[in-house]
């Protein structure tokens, strides 16, 4: 049977959050910086030379909207990760195969309060490796983490 923890509620939630501020900031920048005619009135010098609030009022939002959109592109990779655990391996983001037969310890000192948990496993090379798992990058973990120590028990 097939376990997932699919990418976390919280990242998605702070990536949005990143991208609707970047959006509200370019669209204040724009109306401060082009139609707020008192605002720019108080920020102009005597020869008609805009001062810096100004500039980065009408500058900003190419940034903030280019950063938008950067934060969108980002988003739509990492809520593609995900953890699976399946009869023979851990799989991490696609990429990552853990064997059960691998894995030397599983730490969950932490899990209960500050909601993660380390793998320590052998690598390909014979070298020990230490993966650190959190529930504020995956959802699910529980029981993933029971599926683990059920398998290498």
């Amino acid at each position: 049977m097939l376990i997932e923890a699919p990418c976390s509620k919280y990242k998605k939630t702070n990536f949005k959050i990143g991208i609707v501020l970047c959006f509200a900031l370019a669209i204040w920048c724009v109306y401060d910086g082009y139609f707020n005619e008192r605002w720019i009135e108080a920020h102009t010098d005597k020869q008609g030379n805009p001062e810096a609030y100004l500039l980065i009022n009408k500058q900003g939002p190419y940034y903030l909207v280019g950063a938008g959109l950067i934060l969108s592109v980002v988003m739509g990779f990492v809520v593609r990760r995900r953890v699976l655990a399946d009869e023979e391996s851990l799989v991490i983001n696609d990429k990552e195969r853990i064997a059960y037969d691998s894995i030397e310890k599983v730490d969950k000192t932490y899990f209960d309060k500050k909601g993660y948990f380390i793998i320590i496993y052998r690598g390909a090379d014979g070298r020990e490796v230490r993966r650190k798992l959190s529930d504020r990058s995956y959802d699910n973990l529980p029981a993933v983490l029971e599926r683990l120590v059920a398998e290498i028990s």
